[in-house]
């Protein structure tokens, strides 16, 4: 009970409230632009959060994320283009419908659904949170490397197709966080002479680059033109026939949305699609999936909107970003200091109390925000491609400069973008590159304090039982990772390689 009388103080700030709705509003615009993701939309605020107050700041990250996963379904009901990765198991059945005549009852569907789904994680969140991070407390050292490297464990199953692609990734993130002053000795490495550089390069710039300047370069190598929308569809909510048909997607939707968001790597895309076939095999109404089936936007809207909120139990436990958003979102919260995992509920515990009324309000708003955003998005989704890459781009810019003035972090920022072009290009993932860049202190610095602690004594790692405990979860998690991709590229392989061996 003690948890929701200090959210309930954190409700009585209006800056809160604020924070939650501006982040809802923005958060839905951006998830309404195709190609622009959740992640997107929380790095181009991110700059303009330094001068804000921590729990504010927060806030508005963390509602935008919610706000995104809502407005990605958007154009995936209208124009059949995913707003967001995780909406894409919304167009299944939700353009469906809007060729049906019922774009209405298909937008109203996916508002409901995304609402049950924010609220229903976020109590999950309130739950898991901090017994979670109170397991945490007692770590040493040796156990917060084992952490780190733990974090970094997560690589195995975000590299796509390619775990070398991974890892490659990951070494850049690890090389640009050793930029700046050693953690031990305080001598300056990779500084090249520069005094910007002594301070390290700030995650915010390298974030920024790599997720929104390089969408727009990819944008503007994109020659095809996107759908447009000739009507003007009112939404419309399910009567209570429809809501009680819905029960069990949704409810479908909600567990497995809670599953893939606290598991690190997973994500509002798999909670999707797997909610989907979930609901399709549970459903009465098997024969009408795929050809506008309600049941089949109620599932996927309740999953990814679910995982918004659930995302947030290892960042906020562990301090492992398991997700772009939650990367941003980490980003954020070093922005002001504040350093995500066992000790953040007891330093500053109002922000987490803060964070949890902020997304309460953000589920509720979502409801009245999304309603009256609809026309906005709708004018947004028609607009030509160049004004709104021009106008990205003034805000980026325009929000790093405001970080320190600084015309060397507009540099950086721009080379992080043009990295992160080539990156796509070579279908490199960005997520490994990112935990790499924010866990890299924490484990240089954890690793050798450890071995000043042990003089140098390399079984202190695994003389700690926590340290142990996580090193050997780990280790399980890249060995079943790496034996998934072995069995599946087995499988995948033509049977007439093994013909001649075999005889």
């Amino acid at each position: 009970m003690d948890i929701l009388y200090q959210v309930a103080i954190q409700l009585a700030d209006p800056y809160v409230f604020l924070a939650a709705a501006a982040g809802v509003a923005w958060g839905i615009l951006g998830g309404a632009m195709p190609g622009i993701s959740p992640s997107i939309t929380m790095a181009l605020l991110l700059p303009f959060t330094y001068t804000m107050d921590p729990t504010g700041a927060i806030v508005l990250l963390a509602s935008t994320y919610v706000g995104a996963e809502y407005g990605g379904s958007i154009p995936a009901i209208l124009i059949r283009t995913p707003g967001t990765n995780a909406a894409a198991a919304t167009v299944i059945d939700g353009y469906e419908m809007n060729k049906q005549g019922k774009a209405g009852l298909a937008l109203g569907i996916s508002l409901y659904s995304g609402v049950l789904g924010s609220l229903f994680g976020l109590m999950m969140l309130m739950l898991l949170s901090k017994p979670l991070a109170s397991v945490a407390l007692a770590f040493t050292p040796p156990a917060y490397f084992a952490l780190g490297v733990l974090g970094l464990s997560v690589i195995a199953t975000l590299s796509g197709e390619s775990l070398l692609k991974g890892f490659v990734a990951a070494l850049l993130g690890l090389m640009i966080a050793t930029i700046g002053t050693d953690p031990v000795t305080g001598s300056n490495r990779f500084t090249f002479g520069s005094s910007d550089l002594l301070t390290g390069i700030a995650p915010v710039l390298i974030m920024v680059g790599m997720f929104a300047m390089s969408e727009l370069l990819v944008q503007a190598s994109d020659r095809s033109e996107g759908s447009k929308v000739h009507s003007r569809p009112r939404m419309e909510f399910p009567g209570l026939k429809l809501a009680r048909r819905l029960a069990l997607p949704q409810s479908i939707g909600a567990v497995i949305g809670t599953f893939e968001g606290v598991m690190p790597g997973a994500g509002g895309t798999i909670a999707s699609f797997m909610s989907y076939n979930e609901a399709r095999r549970w459903s009465r109404h098997k024969d009408e999936f795929g050809k506008g089936s309600p049941e089949g936007i109620a599932a996927p809207e309740t999953a990814n909107n679910a995982v918004a909120e659930t995302a947030l139990v290892p960042l906020l436990s562990f301090g492992i970003p398991g997700s772009n958003s939650t990367a941003i979102l980490l980003g954020g919260f070093l922005i002001h200091g504040l350093v995500p995992g066992p000790m953040l509920f007891t330093r500053s515990a109002d922000v987490v109390y803060g964070l949890y009324a902020g997304l309460f309000v953000a589920a509720l708003s979502l409801f009245v925000i999304g309603i009256m955003m609809l026309p906005v998005c709708i004018w947004l989704v028609n607009r030509p491609r160049p004004y709104l890459s021009a106008f990205i781009f003034a805000l980026i810019l325009s929000g790093i400069f405001s970080i320190h003035t600084s015309l060397f972090d507009l540099a950086i920022m721009l080379v992080a973008g043009t990295v992160g072009f080539f990156m796509r290009m070579l279908r490199i993932p960005f997520l490994p590159a990112v935990l790499g860049l924010v866990l890299g202190y924490l484990v240089e610095s954890s690793f050798r304090r450890s071995l000043v602690l042990s003089g140098d004594d390399l079984s202190i790692f695994f003389t700690d039982k926590v340290s142990l405990a996580l090193l050997v979860v780990a280790f399980l998690f890249v060995a079943g990772s790496v034996g998934k991709r072995l069995l599946d590229a087995l499988r995948n392989r033509p049977s007439g390689q093994y013909s001649e061996g075999s005889e």
